[in-house]
């Protein structure tokens, strides 16, 4: 057999590949390990710029903070329930939308209107003032359905399952009608087992967008005891009046913390569920938005 012969372009070519993916690598991986080696580093060598890959003055104070005391752990469990939650209906909703959809209009009329409908509220919204007066006026305020409800049904995942099911081969339905199935059997025996990939993508999509939501906390909670953990560790901050502070562990913590250290160390703590559920997905995630992709 002859050997492939690589010319020197594509020997250029192929380095420079190489050269982009490592710079755009380093790009990501850098501002982590820098993060992550601020919230090991005490506060003097953090305000003084000392700090880049390796921690300076190693401590654990900022971490001891964020979890001395028991609000950290009521929000998680809020920010836990939340995402079984909020991933279960907005999987539920996304599903049922997404099937008929993807039929064609003269199977299911009216199809391309409701279509006109999803990507005119997906391109436009009516503001944070209108849906927080909705929101209040169906007494959802200081609920914890104010967290979920208002995002049930995501669009973009919506289009996303939708053209994966449209690029299922439509043998497979044809001949499931044939034996006599109904579209929830065709729906749940055929589509989704086949569609693994797309669902794990929309997974990962919305057990993030859950996760990673603060903002909706801030302005729809007002009990301490609901705030979700990415409101909590968000609103946490060093106290400057140390006058009341009897526990020496906590003065010490206090002394050897800033708010750099502090924000880093809720950073890192914050991506730890996410970067243990991304791995089991991720071999899904490039077919699922390949064969996923938006087409009309």
């Amino acid at each position: 057999m002859k050997k492939w012969k690589v010319s020197p372009r594509e020997m250029l070519v192929h380095y420079l590949i190489v050269g982009v993916v490592v710079a755009v690598s380093l790009t990501c991986l850098i501002p982590l390990l820098n993060t992550l080696s601020l919230s090991f580093s005490n506060k003097s060598r953090a305000a003084a710029g000392d700090v880049f890959l390796l921690p300076k003055g190693f401590t654990l104070s900022s971490y001891e903070m964020v979890l001395q005391d028991w609000g950290f752990f009521r929000a998680f469990g809020v920010s836990v329930l939340r995402v079984l939650a909020g991933c279960s209906l907005n999987m539920i909703l996304t599903v049922l939308m997404a099937y008929p959809l993807s039929k064609s209009p003269q199977l299911f009329k009216g199809r391309n209107i409701y279509m006109w409908i999803l990507i005119f509220c997906m391109m436009f919204s009516a503001g944070m003032i209108p849906l927080y007066l909705t929101v209040s006026r169906l007494g959802l305020i200081d609920s914890f359905w104010s967290l979920v409800l208002p995002g049930a049904v995501p669009i973009y995942n919506v289009i996303l399952l939708m053209n994966y099911f449209r690029n299922i081969s439509k043998g497979l339905e044809e001949a499931a009608i044939v034996d006599g199935a109904s579209h929830v059997d065709i729906l749940f025996k055929i589509f989704l087992p086949v569609s693994l990939p797309c669902l794990a993508t929309i997974i990962l999509f919305s057990v993030v967008g859950q996760w990673n939501a603060f903002f909706d906390g801030m302005i729809y909670i007002n009990n301490p005891d609901k705030i979700p953990m990415m409101t909590y560790i968000q609103q946490l901050v060093i106290p400057t009046d140390t006058t009341n502070i009897t526990d020496p562990k906590q003065l010490e913590n206090m002394m050897n913390s800033s708010n750099k250290t502090l924000n880093a160390a809720k950073i890192m703590i914050a991506m730890l569920p996410i970067l243990t559920v991304y791995p089991f997905l991720q071999k899904y995630f490039v077919t699922g938005i390949t064969l996923g992709a938006v087409k009309e």
